[in-house]
């Protein structure tokens, strides 16, 4: 096929300030994952579709398959939408007490 470019899970980001590897970039309306330190101004990869671990707000209980957004102020997951973005879906579920959830990116 002439115009295949790549699968896309990972793609080239360059962000305004340093990320961190393992880090959550908002990118517009959806969420990556840097797989590496990546410099201010500076390209890195960021991975855009599998499943991951990251930290979730401990009240929330999520069932396999719920929609999952990214507080990008309290750094976590939530079931919350008001003020969030979209990050993925639960890949299992996480009860009352848990502080991480697998996050299906972007899905």
């Amino acid at each position: 096929m002439k115009n295949f470019i790549q699968v896309g899970d990972v793609l080239d980001h360059t962000p305004a300030g340093a990320v961190a590897s393992g880090a959550v970039v908002v990118i517009g309306v959806r969420v990556g994952i840097a797989v590496a330190n990546i410099a201010a101004g500076e390209t890195g990869s960021i991975r855009v579709k599998g499943v991951v671990e990251l930290a979730k707000l401990g009240t929330d209980v999520v069932a396999q398959g719920a929609l999952l957004y990214w507080d990008a102020d309290d750094f976590r997951l939530t079931t919350t939408a008001s003020g969030n973005t979209l990050a993925g879906y639960a890949a299992k579920p996480a009860g009352n007490g848990a502080t991480t959830a697998w996050l299906h990116l972007n899905a």
